[in-house]
């Protein structure tokens, strides 16, 4: 049976609420703000933003994408995130139906948007986000087996822990080699943390499918681009975070790991 138009539009606008709430997770956490206290404001004048005028999505059409009060531009990061994550919501709900998978690929897609959007800012991925996101994913794992298909708790809890160490000891041997090779930091910490969380969540063959090949991939198209646009020079000079990269292939093999490994498997008659 599927899931009811009104189920989704449910779940979508659930996302776009926590959507918001990321928004603000953005801005503070790099600032070392409390995220949980204070009304949201201007970015310019600093005054409080009313109620109305932050309803996800809505609030910005409405204004013009600018401040009410010193008319300055709003970033288009605020819808583009509030999207993202009502659009995630909603496709898990009609992939894994309203069940505690759901639940559970929810708060490590929200994490994931969290990082990529921070990483692309800040150039770092944050320990406030990465480590509880490590320890929620194990928890998880040991009340939702099914998150690994295995058949009890303790084997939950097992494959979670073994995609955890898998997670962060491959690519913590590949920033190795990376750094050997090009005498400088090839990857950061904050990337080791981050496969880790998703190794937790996802279990070790999907996030090796990540590291291995959707990671690369991704990362290699979006620095053709740059090259395309910008020129070899400026892009070989320019650091380029990985964790977006990581993220969106997270969630590729989130939606379609499975069929990916099966059909890689069948391939070679493994």
């Amino acid at each position: 049976m599927g899931i009811s138009p009104a189920v989704l539009s449910a779940a979508f606008v659930v996302g776009l609420m926590v959507g918001s709430f990321l928004n603000v997770c953005i801005w503070r956490i790099p600032a070392e703000e409390q995220v949980a206290r204070g009304r949201s404001h201007c970015r310019s004048c600093r005054k409080e933003i009313a109620w109305y005028d932050n309803v996800p999505l809505v609030s910005f059409a409405l204004l013009g994408g600018r401040c009410r009060h010193c008319k300055a531009r709003i970033s288009w990061q605020y819808p583009a995130v509030e999207l993202a994550t009502g659009l995630l919501f909603a496709a898990l709900v009609a992939q894994f139906g309203v069940s505690g998978r759901s639940a559970a690929y929810a708060v490590l897609g929200s994490a994931l948007i969290l990082l990529a959007v921070i990483d692309l800012r800040e150039m770092f991925l944050p320990d406030e986000i990465t480590l509880p996101g490590i320890s929620v994913s194990v928890v998880f794992s040991y009340f939702l087996p099914e998150l690994h298909g295995a058949a009890g708790r303790w084997g939950g809890l097992w494959a979670s822990a073994l995609g955890v160490l898998g997670g962060a000891s491959v690519v913590w041997l590949i920033r190795a080699i990376g750094t050997f090779l090009l005498r400088k930091e090839a990857m950061g910490l904050g990337d080791v943390k981050l496969m880790a969380m998703v190794g937790g969540f996802l279990g070790l063959w999907k996030t090796l499918l990540v590291i291995l090949f959707l990671g690369p991939i991704l990362g290699s198209c979006v620095g053709l681009a740059l090259i395309v646009r910008k020129g070899y020079k400026a892009v070989r000079m320019t650091p380029m975070p990985y964790g977006p990269m990581l993220a969106l292939g997270t969630l590729v093999a989130l939606f379609w790991g499975d069929s990916m490994i099966g059909w890689y498997l069948k391939c070679f008659g493994i």
